[in-house]
């Protein structure tokens, strides 16, 4: 009966970390040598911020920049009414060899360039180790307007995940 139970609470403590679709994760914050927003100098970032719009959430390591270059071309083809959808940039910094304060330079430019994407730095894979998400990846995460995940994809997204990503969004804006 305890092997029973120890493997309950066992497995529910690893659910209670892990990404589920359908369901809303764990609030997690990133701030202070963890990382925080780019346009605010490092103030907090709380997924509790992902509410109110559909959010569509970039979570990638620097070396897989460019993997689903693809997908945030067919983003930016849609023109999604800012009102109602967000996009985010989170960037595992602790997922590179690349040095920070030259990815964070770089951060600061997009940020200019792309003002409405909201930046945030990992510097400890915070997402990885709350979230569960792959490490030394690219991640794609869409969020609804009340915070659940719709949606999770790492690695390289397919047309098909394409297809069904956009569904998704458009079905929920």
């Amino acid at each position: 009966m305890k092997l029973k139970t120890i493997t309950l609470s066992l497995l529910l403590t690893l659910s209670l970390s892990a990404l589920t679709v359908g369901a809303t994760p764990k609030t997690v914050t990133i701030e202070g040598e963890n990382g925080g927003l780019v346009k605010d100098d490092g103030a907090a970032w709380s997924s509790s911020m992902l509410k109110n719009k559909v959010s569509v959430m970039f979570y990638v390591d620097p070396d897989e920049k460019d993997t689903n270059s693809h997908f945030s071309a067919a983003l930016k083809e849609k023109k999604y009414n800012r009102a109602n959808y967000r996009s985010l940039a989170i960037i595992n910094l602790a997922a590179t060899w690349k040095p920070n304060f030259a990815i964070e330079s770089v951060l600061k430019e997009k940020q200019v360039e792309f003002p409405d994407t909201i930046y945030v730095k990992d510097k400890s894979s915070v997402l990885v180790k709350e979230w569960e998400v792959a490490d030394d990846a690219s991640n794609i995460l869409i969020f609804s307007k009340s915070g659940k995940l719709l949606f999770y994809k790492p690695g390289a997204m397919s047309e098909d995940d394409i297809s069904k990503a956009l569904s998704l969004i458009e079905n929920n804006l």
